[in-house]
């Protein structure tokens, strides 16, 4: 029988046992609060009380309980968009700038798994960009020149078709690229230690506590069902999950992710993954996969569309990949949504003169998101340039009711694209 696996449950997985923060009540007040307990708002909690910030962090379950715990656990330089879209809105020099900083974002998770002693399990074995057709590599190799004509990064080498087989036990892909400054880990080991981190830094942490209203003004407030916090300014981490902010809920859209773990392989391990590599396919729609540190495979991808069949979807496509695996059993499925934008362009902004957000990651988060709490942290205390160049970025909204419309027809569109590519 499939365990169905959340954070929630992770504390009886073999996690350490985290108290329990008590939940917001009476009337707080502080100088900044953060809504979202996430790796975007603990990172920016930690950074700010690190300046000397008093600073409060509410979160409407656990921290780590949304995707900055169920994502895949690869951490990626770049955003999920191309560059190409950040020069076309911005020129090449801020794109520049934009890639720069999200290669500080990667060797900052890096820094700070050594820098708290995280048991994580961080695997440096690379990352595998795997083509499935002709056109998909031939956009590898375009982006392998780009990226070092410029914006100076040799970090890409291509593969051909027994390169690949060099790293994946399938036949199912015809080359693909390999960046070996690209790590995996497991995200919510990661994200409780920088819990624990900002627990110990000073930051007030509020856990079950879901905001009902959001106030603003010169002081902010947030409001829940037994208390409220009142600062000078808020940070607004919350992704997905901020229905009760409009201007931001238009511009995401929440798209269901879903993984499957299975049982550990031992010796089989070297068979389908020999270097330890992390693999995305390079499908809009993509799968992606790695190996765990106690030998599972874990693949994940879109959610299938019944909630009941979704590990069996996810199986059936793990098997393309690997039917050598049809004998193995999954022991444990999980899922989430993802923070996606319609242009996948992250979304950073100031929603009033002291309401800071930072948002729409769009499944490439993991390694952004800790620069996205770092830019936040400066653009308060005094250093607001860094974390403004993202705000530039363009943002295309929809009504709220518009929404489950456009995921249905954003994912069929998509597909469409990776079969039209598929047969070119």
């Amino acid at each position: 029988m499939i365990r169905q696996f959340s954070a929630d449950a992770a504390y009886a997985e073999g996690l350490p046992v985290r108290p329990v923060q008590a939940a917001l009540a009476g009337e707080q007040h502080c100088e900044v609060a953060v809504l979202g307990g996430g790796l975007t708002g603990l990172t920016a909690a930690l950074e700010l009380e690190r300046a000397g910030v008093d600073v409060a962090l509410v979160e409407g379950h656990r921290c780590g309980w949304g995707a900055s715990g169920r994502n895949g656990g690869q951490a990626l330089a770049g955003l999920a968009a191309s560059m190409d879209g950040v020069e076309a809105a911005l020129g090449l020099a801020a794109a520049r700038q934009i890639w720069a900083m999200t290669l500080e974002g990667l060797a900052r998770l890096k820094r700070q798994v050594g820098e708290f002693g995280i048991d994580c399990g961080l695997a440096e074995h690379g990352y595998v960009y795997a083509a499935l057709n002709p056109p998909q590599l031939a956009g590898l190799a375009a982006w392998q020149r780009k990226a070092e004509r410029d914006y100076g990064y040799d970090g890409l080498s291509l593969l051909d078709a027994a390169g690949i087989r060099g790293h994946i036990g399938s036949e199912r892909y015809v080359g693909g690229a390999y960046d070996a400054n690209e790590v995996h880990l497991n995200p919510l080991k990661y994200t409780l230690a920088l819990a624990d981190a900002a627990l110990a830094a000073g930051v007030r942490v509020y856990e079950h506590s879901p905001v009902s209203s959001i106030e603003r003004g010169v002081m902010p407030r947030l409001v829940t069902a037994r208390g409220s916090l009142r600062c000078r300014s808020l940070v607004l981490a919350g992704n997905a999950y901020l229905e009760q902010v409009p201007e931001l809920a238009r511009t995401i859209l929440p798209v269901e992710s879903h993984i499957i773990a299975t049982e550990p392989l031992g010796g089989r391990v070297r068979d389908i993954l020999p270097t330890g590599v992390a693999v995305s396919d390079c499908n809009h729609v993509l799968d992606y996969y790695r190996c765990s540190h106690d030998g599972r495979l874990l693949f994940g991808g879109r959610a299938g569309p019944l909630v009941m069949q979704r590990a069996e979807h996810a199986r059936e496509r793990m098997l393309k990949v690997f039917p050598q695996l049809a004998d193995v059993r999954i022991d444990y499925a999980w899922g989430g949504y993802v923070d996606v934008t319609l242009n996948k362009l992250p979304h950073f902004g100031w929603l009033t003169p002291n309401i800071l957000f930072a948002q729409g990651f769009s499944g490439h988060g993991l390694a952004l998101t800790g620069l996205a709490g770092q830019l936040i942290a400066e653009a308060l205390t005094g250093s607001p340039e860094r974390f403004a160049l993202f705000t530039k970025l363009p943002q295309h909204r929809l009504p709220p009711a518009m929404r489950p419309l456009a995921i249905r027809l954003g994912t069929t569109w998509y597909q469409w694209q990776d079969w039209r590519s598929a047969r070119a």
